[in-house]
């Protein structure tokens, strides 16, 4: 149940990385994420509605922290996103993401079983091969490290390994209420930074408008608020090491779209990285 929960987070995390970041493309990270995160915020509160819970502070207390985490992490990750190209940043992101909470898992004393342990090695092998770029390859020329995607994917991958580990931890039996309060902070850290932004530069850059992309950016909230309760679920059942390492395989689902959609090419090397990926989730099936 915890691979197909986790699989299930990289799916939808993954769709949703990709419209949020052709939303950004056209407008800012900032503006994207003002639809995306109170959709997702809505979301959150129905199925919490709908399945129950009693709140505790602790787990919210827990859920709230992670999503601060999370919300910086998703504010570097649409900037990087629309620096581009989708094909790097979103690899770099989840392999740095995906370290962290195998590192807490570990600490920890979570065991693998052989079969697993060499699937999740596999995967995290795939996820760094997928993130292999040619030397100068697409790269934009960075006037300051808030223009460079790979460094911004780098810092957004540590925010959300933090978001991975105190979601972890907020899980006591309290239903998704632990959700509410993640999506809260989501907000709560993307409200702070676009006032301060417009504070300091009036000109906030073009707006999200227009059907299609009000779309695409309601749907990424969506699918991105989706991801988290299959993670949380996936996470609360198994241990974190394992959920972390599946749900990060999500650049796979945001590399083929852009490759689609973008015609960004798929290196021979990223081509391997992904049919690992492929054994690496059928080694941790199996095991």
């Amino acid at each position: 149940m915890v691979t197909v929960l986790a699989l299930g987070a990289a799916l939808s995390y993954g769709v949703a990385d990709f419209l949020g970041g052709a939303v950004a493309r056209r407008s800012t990270a900032l503006k994207a994420l003002l639809w995306c995160v109170p959709t997702g915020l809505v979301f959150v509160m129905i199925a919490t509605l709908l399945t129950g819970g009693t709140p505790s502070v602790s787990s919210m207390a827990w859920g709230f922290g992670a999503g601060v985490a999370g919300g910086t992490g998703l504010i570097t990750f649409y900037r990087a996103l629309a620096q581009g190209p989708m094909s790097v940043v979103a690899p770099v992101s989840a392999l740095t993401a995906s370290l962290l909470p195998v590192g807490v898992g570990l600490l920890r004393g979570e065991r693998l079983d052989t079969t697993v342990l060499l699937g999740v090695l596999l995967c995290l092998v795939a996820i760094g091969m997928v993130s292999m770029e040619e030397n100068g390859e697409e790269r934009q020329a960075a006037t300051s490290w808030l223009d460079n995607g790979p460094v911004m994917a780098g810092l957004s991958g540590a925010c959300f390994g933090v978001f991975f580990i105190l979601l972890k931890e907020a899980g006591d039996g309290s239903g998704l209420w632990p959700l509410v309060a993640a999506r809260t902070g989501n907000l709560v850290v993307i409200l702070v930074a676009f006032l301060l932004l417009a504070r300091l530069r009036p000109d906030t850059g073009p707006k999200v408008s227009g059907r299609l992309l009000i779309g695409l950016a309601l749907l990424s909230g969506a699918l991105d608020a989706g991801a988290n309760a299959l993670y949380f679920l996936a996470v609360q059942d198994g241990m974190l090491s394992l959920a972390a390492v599946l749900t990060s395989l999500y650049p796979a689902v945001t590399v083929l779209m852009a490759r689609i959609a973008y015609s960004e090419r798929l290196r021979a090397v990223q081509q391997i990285g992904l049919a690992m990926a492929a054994a690496g989730v059928a080694l941790v099936t199996v095991g």
